[in-house]
């Protein structure tokens, strides 16, 4: 007989502590062994989740407290990674509701707890860092029962058991206080076999099991993973796969290979039954919300739902003079057409589309953050492309046109809060709440267009020197606001190829900010800089200082170059206006004019006037 077990999510806004929690977790139930080594936020495999300090794909893992299996899935606090949350979600029966006992809950926790409760998943709340010197723990329990009341659609959902927890020191206490030097997490394990329900599902029905994500191995191909529903699913049974297409018919094959997970690892097992969660082999043309059913019976679940992108972007070919000498491996069209194919199988709120150049493909996402990761980890793997600016996807209401709304929550120090008031006014930005914070801080929540706030925070992080923190989300539809203005100077523009020359830019960087510095190859539409003035500067940034036998103090004056601007991906993307494009190697990242020569671009604005 197999040990009872419980499916768990833990959901929370970025930096609130999950994957640390479950790290102590892991601990706490003996799954890292004594001679092994510790690594902090094992969970966070991937080098962008390490260095952005942020979970971009939910994962699984398993832990034993008191003869009880718990399943752990760890899941993203961005909502640019909704889908991921929503897919998480669909696996579980709980949630371990994370909130920061010193910030209180913030948008992201408004975002995730809403989808869980939509589902109607009890939760369990953790009062996590109540060790911080700021930490005011009753005010942040009120704020959280007042979240629940805005979202709750039933009385038991404002139910919830709290544990306050220091997860990086695997420290407990049940309720409201901070847990003593010789406490442990068995308060938050107890209190999660007590709280959360057992799977329901009938196994001994026909089968019926959700896929949810996907994964794959060197050795087994593709592996669809999700939940058993209904029945019992067995290694070496034969299941029919219900796609898509309901007229289609189910493929029937034998599953080679049937996986569960045991801590960080996945063991093969014998089988899995009604509400278990599973890995399996054999079928390389699972996708994400197909669903394995009975052979003799196959009747397909409802496929998994998330929310509709809003952004869409422009992935390319690399048409620059420099392509190709950066290091890139896949440079063609195909290449870039196949990865994104792939991507979009495991990756449920990701959409591709035509565009009227075969070259060219439309890619569509929930996010600025979501479509950055992606180019980015399509650099890593070696790719080479140009990018457009994102755009907002617009939607028919009442037979007009209506854009995106994103809300955006905005800690900033006080004496700032005039600087994000100034800067949201000319973007159709609206304050709809001023709340002080904490720490000579303030909390400044504003409701904009989508498009309005593309650009938004590299402008606040520059008015603020680093000091702010932004968290948007989507917050519905508005009509067209009309036109916004999009950055304050036109672009310094390279009118031909060559070596940056230290004399040339020192001139240069008296009419605006340089993107480049001395010794670097251009070319001609290269955009070099930012103009200080709104009008396009075009420019010879390869210029040498002539030599002459006259020596004079004027002749001899030193060169003094400042700290060029370095362009980030999501900085690049955030810059750019419409005729412009990032081009992305795995070395660098440029940008640059749609169209290279000047006569070219005069030709597209007389094209675009008719």
């Amino acid at each position: 007989m197999t040990a009872p077990f419980l499916n768990l999510a833990l959901v929370a806004h970025v930096d609130h502590g999950k994957t640390t929690l479950v790290d102590a977790m892991l601990a706490a139930t003996g799954v890292f062994g004594s001679h092994e080594t510790r690594v902090e936020r094992v969970l966070d495999s991937s080098d962008q989740e390490r260095e952005r300090g942020i979970t971009i794909l939910a994962k699984a893992a398993s832990v034993m407290w008191k003869g009880t299996r718990i399943n752990l899935v760890d899941t993203p606090g961005h909502a640019d990674f909704g889908g991921e949350v929503e897919r998480a979600l669909a696996m579980v029966d709980g949630i371990l509701l994370l909130v920061d006992a010193a910030e209180g809950p913030l948008p992201q926790t408004r975002y995730v707890l809403s989808k869980a409760l939509d589902r109607h998943l009890p939760a369990v709340l953790v009062l996590n860092k109540v060790d911080r010197p700021d930490a005011r723990p009753d005010e942040v329990i009120e704020e959280i029962y007042q979240l629940f009341f805005d979202l709750s659609t039933a009385d038991s959902h404002i139910e919830f058991p709290i544990v306050s927890t220091i997860a990086r020191q695997g420290r407990a206490v049940r309720g409201i206080g901070v847990p003593g030097p010789e406490s442990d997490l068995a308060p938050l394990l107890d209190t999660i076999i007590e709280h959360i329900p057992v799977p329901k599902g009938d196994a001994t029905a026909p089968l019926q099991a959700l896929v949810t994500n996907l994964d794959a191995s060197d050795y087994l191909g593709r592996l669809a993973i999700g939940r058993v529903v209904e029945g019992t699913l067995r290694a070496g049974q034969t299941v029919a796969l219900c796609h898509i297409d309901p007229d289609e018919p189910p493929l029937r094959r034998r599953l080679t290979v049937l996986m569960g997970f045991e801590g960080l690892k996945r063991v093969e097992v014998e089988e899995r039954a009604a509400g278990d969660l599973f890995l399996i082999g054999g079928f390389p043309e699972v996708e994400i919300g197909d669903t394995l059913a009975d052979p003799d019976n196959p009747r397909a679940l409802p496929r998994l739902e998330v929310d509709e992108p809003v952004l869409r972007m422009t992935f390319g070919v690399n048409t620059s003079p420099l392509a190709g000498k950066d290091g890139g491996k896949f440079l063609t069209s195909r290449h870039i057409r196949e990865r994104l194919e792939r991507e979009v199988l495991g990756n449920v709120s990701i959409r591709i589309g035509p565009t009227s150049s075969p070259e060219v493909i439309e890619v569509a996402g929930r996010g600025e953050l979501q479509l950055a990761v992606l180019i980015e980890s399509m650099r890593r793997e070696g790719f080479e492309m140009q990018v457009s600016r994102p755009e907002v996807i617009l939607r028919e209401i009442e037979d007009a046109p209506h854009e995106p709304v994103e809300r955006a929550v905005i800690d900033v120090p006080d004496e700032h809060v005039g600087t994000v008031t100034q800067a949201a006014a000319p973007r159709k930005g609206t304050v709809v709440e001023l709340r002080p914070g904490d720490r000579g801080r303030t909390i400044v929540t504003l409701v904009a267009p989508a498009r309005g706030l593309l650009g938004f925070r590299s402008q606040l992080m520059t008015a603020t020197r680093g000091t702010a923190l932004i968290h948007q989300h989507h917050d519905g539809w508005m009509p067209w606001a009309g036109e916004l203005p999009h950055r304050a100077g036109g672009a310094i523009i390279s009118d031909r190829a060559g070596t940056t020359a230290a004399y040339s830019l020192d001139n240069l960087q008296k009419r605006g900010e340089l993107f480049v510095g001395a010794g670097e190859d251009v070319y001609e539409g290269m955009i070099i800089g930012e103009n200080s003035r709104t009008a396009e500067l075009p420019a010879n940034p390869t210029r040498q200082k002539q030599l002459t036998n006259i020596r004079t103090v004027n002749v001899d004056e030193a060169i003094n170059l400042r700290p060029h601007r370095e362009l980030t991906l999501e900085m690049a993307i955030e810059w750019i206006a419409a005729d412009e494009l990032v081009e992305v190697t795995p070395k660098s990242i440029r940008v640059r004019k749609r169209y290279l020569t000047e006569s070219d671009r005069k030709l597209a604005v007389k094209r675009s006037a008719y």
